[in-house]
């Protein structure tokens, strides 16, 4: 009776034992990235903000590098090479490249088919080398002109699109990777994220509130304007749309204009464009501007996108406010603006329906009358709500909008900042062919000299809370290696540096103050690289204030700037593998059976840059979470958990690669007494049956045909 009991205590004591990794412990499991598809504009994760502190060499950061290379002898195709530098914990790597890629040369990567290729694990920074074509007609970006080019080479001077690939990848559980992405031009040229130029160029640059605009213009180009004047327009615009969706940089060519074009510009990815080198500033359809419109429709980038009854809004946005800021910087009369917009009354473009492309008799009525009808909804926005709300307020919904927008959140959007006589405005004109009439010099001033209340957003008083905790951040000159931060230009007050760890909420208080002597609508909104990721509107009477808490759950790791009104920080996002884990120890190390341990994790950040996770302890029965930590280059911290044990054995319990052994119940006890063994042979007995448990669960785990 007594040898069927310890038998029975053996079993308990083997599967309370199976160490961590081996058997339900640590599992080194798949996380695929996205499949970014080829034939978008690159649309991969671009990890920036501050320029100063870029995390390559991190564990958890893919760096991609793209080398663009003109072929002046071969007009009309060019040359990439993409270099990936494969963090150690990746244990996967797929890239698909583009259906007209030409591929020339690789090195670690094989070919799977259909223009995918698998890295071959035999270097850490596999190459691959193809070229593609330059030429493009037809549509592209948000332009509806079919004729002429839209990206060529001359094989004097050329101006392409940034070729996209989508990546596959597999990290362990506890490793969420992000993706950085620095694109260049080998030789004489420029490159943004998603256009490049080849050819000498000489560049200007303007810096407003921490977005850097690049004009590149090239010595084959015959400028109209002076690079200061367009710089000066374009960051004048920028204060004027309030609407959110301004990226740290923008990057805009004035092309030459000895070839075929079919649109005057475009504006192509994220935040590039590029112009047309004559086009002049002080006219109502004013290219500069209305390409920058573009670069501000967070709405409107692939990730979010507009169904066909909205997609008028996008052209028809840009050529009101290129007409608009035109006029209200002084570059044009208020007569050209208004015949600007009167072109909308006339056929063939007031027949059509908006929200009903296939009513249009010619393929500008989103343009022409689509400027019309949104300067005309803005107009009554303006006198609806006594100067309080104005078509740049429905521009910022849509942009804190992180699906695609439909009809309904359009006419839901002018209900709310205009009540239901605009929002009926907005149907009649946009589901039916009426059309309105534009205003007079009059009415114009009625509207838009309407006075706004001001209101003012800083980083509230309260901590910053990351999981529900109040979170530490740093000023800048405290940390090593991190570097000043912001740019020239840059006119909002840096509140420091944080780490967060991936898939954590951070919770931003923001302090809101109506500082004007009439009542006013305050739109908080909380920016992550130019996006606006949380937003949050209310009523405030003259001189009042208020506090809002706004909230933003990153995903992968990288640097992000983060924005809060006239305040700015440097968010360090990073993954658990950050922490390097140096001791662990528990107490008590022995309990009995339904009793708990307390596991204390000591932690360093012995990297460059700050560091953030969320540490798991394990045992084969039982996972623990510990509390999040952040952690400052060299600096030390601890973390707690505490796990119980239902049943008897000696457990192995991990930590960040550190383990230490809690025993449960009278383990030994019950072994020395077995029939013919004493304590030594009854481990080395319980050792045999662990091993052979182990090896057996091993070769079940194991994927088939290895």
């Amino acid at each position: 009776m007594s040898f069927r009991i310890s038998v029975l205590v053996v079993v308990l004591l083997v599967s309370g034992a199976v160490p961590a990794g081996v058997a339900g412990g640590v599992d080194a499991s798949a996380a695929t990235g996205p499949d970014l598809g080829g034939g978008e504009p690159s649309v991969t994760t671009d990890v920036h903000g501050d320029s100063s502190a870029t995390m390559a060499d991190a564990d958890e950061i893919l760096h991609r590098t793209t080398e663009l290379r003109h072929l002046p002898d071969r007009p009309g195709e060019f040359e990439a090479e993409m270099t990936f530098e494969v963090p150690e914990s990746v244990s996967r790597l797929e890239i698909t490249l583009e259906s007209e890629a030409d591929v020339r040369s690789v090195e670690g990567f094989e070919a799977t088919g259909d223009g995918t290729y698998r890295w071959t694990e035999g270097t850490d920074e596999p190459t691959v080398r193809f070229t593609m074509p330059a030429d493009r007609t037809g549509p592209v970006g948000y332009q509806h002109d079919g004729d002429g080019y839209t990206f060529v080479d001359t094989g004097d001077w050329g101006v392409v699109q940034v070729p996209g690939v989508g990546l596959s990848y597999r990290t362990p559980g506890s490793v969420t990777l992000g993706i950085e992405e620095t694109v260049s031009v080998a030789g004489p040229g420029a490159a943004g994220t998603d256009v490049a130029f080849f050819g000498r160029v000489t560049e200007h640059e303007r810096t407003v509130d921490g977005e850097t605009i690049r004009l590149v213009v090239p010595d084959a180009a015959d400028l109209r304007e002076r690079p200061d004047d367009i710089l000066e327009s374009l960051a004048t615009a920028s204060g004027q749309l309030e609407v959110g969706s301004s990226d740290t940089e923008v990057f805009v060519v004035a092309v030459p204009t000895d070839v075929d074009w079919g649109p005057r510009g475009v504006q192509y990815g994220q935040s590039d464009a590029w112009v047309v080198a004559d086009a002049p500033l002080e006219e109502a359809s004013n290219v500069w501007l209305h390409e920058y419109v573009h670069v501000r429709q967070g709405f409107a980038n692939p990730s979010v996108g507009t169904t066909t009854e909205v997609g008028w809004l996008v052209e028809a946005q840009a050529d009101y406010y290129a007409g608009l800021l035109a006029y209200e910087q002084g570059l044009i009369r208020f007569s050209e603006f208004s015949r600007h917009l009167e072109r909308g009354e006339r056929s063939p473009y007031a027949d059509g329906t908006l929200a009903d492309p296939r009513s249009w008799e010619d393929e500008r009525t989103d343009y022409v009358k689509g400027a019309l009808v949104a300067g005309e909804l803005d107009r009554r926005l303006r006198l609806a709500t006594d100067g309080d709300r104005t078509l740049a307020d429905v521009f910022r919904q849509l942009n804190a909008q992180h699906e695609r927008v439909s009809e309904t959140d359009l006419l839901t959007a002018f209900e709310e900042a205009g009540g239901e006589a605009v929002r009926d405005a907005a149907e009649r004109y946009t589901r039916t062919p009426e059309t309105p009439d534009a205003w007079n010099r009059f009415d114009h001033g009625a509207a838009f000299d309407l006075p706004r209340a001001t209101i003012a957003y800083e980083l509230g008083s309260a901590p910053i809370e990351v999981a529900d905790r109040p979170w530490e951040r740093w000023d800048r000159d405290e940390l090593d290696g991190v570097g000043a931060g912001g740019t020239a230009g840059d006119t909002r007050t840096d509140r420091g540096v944080m780490a967060v760890p991936a898939g954590e909420t951070v919770a931003v208080p923001v302090a809101i103050d109506n500082v004007d002597d009439r009542a006013g609508t305050a739109d908080a909104t909380l920016q992550v690289d130019g996006g606006i990721v949380d937003y949050e509107r209310l009523r405030l009477e003259a001189g009042d204030g208020a506090t809002e808490t706004l909230s933003w759950t990153p995903t992968e790791p990288g640097v992000y700037d983060v924005s809060i009104g006239s305040d700015r920080l440097t968010v360090f996002v990073r993954s658990t593998s950050s922490l390097t884990v140096t001791e662990l120890r528990v107490e008590p190390d022995g309990v009995d059976p339904g009793d708990s341990v307390t596991a204390t994790a000591t932690v360093t950040n012995d990297g460059t840059y700050p560091a953030a996770g969320r540490l798991e302890f394990r045992t084969a029965a039982e996972t623990a979470a510990g509390p999040p930590i952040a952690l400052a280059p060299g600096e030390n911290g601890t973390v707690e958990a505490r796990l119980a044990f239902d049943d008897e054995g000696r457990y192995e319990l991990t930590a960040g690669g550190q383990s230490v052994t809690v025993t449960v119940g009278g383990l030994l006890g019950t072994v020395e007494s077995m029939p013919g063994f004493g304590v030594a042979a009854g481990i080395v007995a319980a050792g045999l049956v662990l091993a052979t448990v182990v090896l057996g669960r091993r070769r079940w785990r194991e994927p088939p045909g290895r």
